[in-house]
């Protein structure tokens, strides 16, 4: 059982040592995962991690090396994909051609061998849910990306699935669509009780709609976690870097792990959660790093540096401070806060300081 978002939700999915091979190629590595009922479940990472071929294994249509998948207690390995009690939504949508958008949104359902009674009140069902009403006749190519993107969607959600995939499901909508859409499905998503596991290379899109974030990385997950918490406690540097951007500092954790050592900045720093004593990595977030053009007195959290670059970007402005070590910073702040864009400008000699909570102590 765990806790997403105020509910309270059973586990579904059981992943176990899943292992996947192609060829010499180890694409999974003794994976492990649950995912709860309910949960919108997000599968982050680049080209090559290994999210498509994971999303594949529990769909049945990649056979694992070794490990178990179980859903609600079964073991999916002697089930065929078709009798899975789960359901797919490719990134191409694959809808037929030749059929009208109630024939397809159907497809799956007369295969269940249901009456075409059944079939036609949960088409409708369906249209209404996805909210494409009066569409039934017309066929894929009469339709927007976006229309098309909703009808395969309604297809996959017909037969009442106890998990649905969701392969890229945005990836071919234009941005002002692709915002739409994501509210559209996290409302699916709570509505509807369903599960969800969304594959996606995009983090703004896994941190504004997942539950849980599952960031992949050579067929391994990094870290799963909420969205605050793989932003603002990441376990890696490699997480750091992935989800937004992070200013790195190269140093050493002290013996009372809560603060860190800059050797070639003559520097300290502060966290307000422990890490690991040892070599390792500072990561601050640019937008947690405040920027003044007072040279302040020397203090835990604090830097000089001389600005050799900003950037406006309407509510915000980002500035790259270069320090005295020739390391690269940067600050993001908005302009609401008595910055303007003619405030500081490059060349000016100025103090970087931030707050002890967004000190990030990495390990690696």
């Amino acid at each position: 059982m765990g806790a997403v978002q105020g509910r309270t939700l059973k586990d579904l999915l059981q992943i176990d040592g899943l292992s996947v091979r192609y060829g010499p190629a180890l694409a999974l590595a003794d994976l492990n995962l649950t995912v709860r009922a309910g949960e919108l479940f997000v599968l982050l990472g680049g080209s090559g991690s290994g999210k498509t071929t994971l999303l594949r294994a529990i769909a049945g249509f990649v056979r694992p090396t070794a490990g178990r998948i179980a859903l609600d207690g079964t073991d999916m390995a002697p089930l065929p994909p078709y009798r899975r009690p789960v359901n797919t939504m490719f990134q191409s949508y694959a809808l037929f051609p030749h059929m009208n958008v109630g024939a397809n949104v159907g497809f799956g359902l007369a295969q269940r061998g249901m009456s075409r009674q059944e079939i036609d009140a949960r088409v409708a069902e369906m249209l209404a849910l996805v909210r494409l009403q009066g569409l039934e006749s017309r066929r894929p190519a009469q339709l927007s990306g976006g229309q098309q993107q909703r009808v395969a969607l309604a297809r996959s959600l017909a037969p009442n699935p106890s998990l649905l995939l969701l392969d890229e499901p945005l990836s071919a909508l234009d941005r002002g669509l692709r915002t739409e859409t994501r509210t559209e499905l996290m409302r699916l998503n709570r509505q509807l009780g369903m599960a969800f596991i969304l594959v996606t290379h995009d983090q703004q899109e896994a941190l504004t709609m997942a539950d849980r974030v599952g960031l992949m990385r050579d067929g391994c997950l990094a870290q799963v976690g909420t969205p605050a918490e793989m932003y603002e406690r990441p376990t890696s540097r490699f997480v750091a870097e992935f989800l937004g951007a992070a200013n790195i500092l190269p140093g050493t954790v002290q013996p009372d792990g809560l603060s860190f050592a800059l050797p070639t900045l003559g520097a300290t720093g502060v966290a307000s959660v422990a890490g690991v004593p040892g070599p390792g990595f500072l990561a601050v977030r640019p937008e947690r790093i405040r920027l003044d053009a007072a040279m302040l007195a020397p203090a835990p959290n604090r830097l000089s540096g001389v600005v050799v670059g900003r950037s406006y970007a309407g509510e915000t402005m980002e500035w790259t401070v270069r320090l005295a070590d020739g390391t690269l910073v940067r600050s993001i702040q908005t302009l609401d806060d008595g910055l303007t864009a003619a405030t500081i400008l490059p060349d000016a000699a100025v103090t970087l300081s931030w707050q002890p909570d967004a000190s990030i102590l990495l390990k690696e």
